[in-house]
């Protein structure tokens, strides 16, 4: 049998989703984000809704998110992703549109934001990626960082009597009743990037039926910031991050 018998289409085991760009991600080794910009995109093409979709990219280690993505994309400034995608669900409502942001822009600056489109019940995805740091700009505390979390400007790590408690900033969101589908996920193994994969599924569907806003956290590492290996990121955010962050569907209507 030649390889040429085998290399066919219906022996296809996997491929690159033709969303994803050529360009090389310049996340650090190790780094969730290149999975979920994975996920997004497989997704995008399984729902063929390639023409369809929009995403706002925030101020964070995903700014650049409109390189790796073949859709069309708004930059938004720092925290307003979702009043820039408000203003897109608006004017396009037959569009599916989603943010994509991080834990120092979302529940920082951005709190409000997040809190009135939720609240609204703007018909769009929100991708919030937690990993407790603000990674891009040199490791320094963010809202939901821990308690006693060592960062560059928690050098003894969090005290809570001067910085307060680590937000959870996803069970706020499903108090609110624009809020059709809440969910917390991890994307560190491969039946975790398979769950993953289920909600940005179903977020995007949610979209399409004008539910309401969807939001998915992803509870994720920054081996970077933790100054920590990989797998040793992988290690402590399932013994820190998970009881504190416990992973599951909040909301589901």
């Amino acid at each position: 049998m030649d390889v040429k018998d085998i290399i066919k289409p219906e022996n296809l085991v996997y491929k690159k989703s033709s969303v994803l760009t050529d360009n090389v991600m310049h996340f650090c080794p190790g780094c969730t984000h290149g999975v979920v910009h994975k996920v997004v995109a497989e997704v995008i093409e399984e729902m063929g809704i390639q023409e369809k979709t929009i995403g706002v990219s925030p101020v964070g280690c995903a700014v650049l998110a409109y390189n790796y993505l073949h859709i069309d994309w708004q930059e938004a400034a720092h925290g307003r992703a979702p009043a820039v995608a408000t203003a897109l669900n608006r004017l396009y409502p037959e569009k599916y549109i989603f943010t994509y942001q991080g834990d120092g822009d979302l529940a920082s600056i951005g709190a409000a934001e997040i809190i009135h489109a939720s609240n609204r019940g703007e018909n769009i995805t929100v991708i919030f990626i937690n990993n407790a740091i603000y990674g891009m700009t040199g490791g320094q505390m963010a809202p939901t960082t821990l308690e006693g979390m060592v960062t560059s400007t928690s050098p003894y790590g969090r005290d809570v009597k001067l910085a307060g408690y680590p937000l959870k900033i996803t069970e706020l969101i499903a108090q609110l009743p624009g809020a059709c589908y809440v969910t917390r996920e991890s994307a560190e193994t491969a039946p975790a990037v398979r769950k993953l994969k289920k909600a940005v599924q179903k977020a995007f569907e949610n979209t399409g039926k004008r539910k309401g806003t969807s939001f998915i956290e992803v509870v994720s590492t920054c081996n970077s910031g933790w100054k920590l290996s990989p797998v040793d990121s992988n290690k402590w955010m399932k013994e820190n991050m998970f009881p504190f962050y416990p992973l599951g569907t909040l909301k589901d209507e």
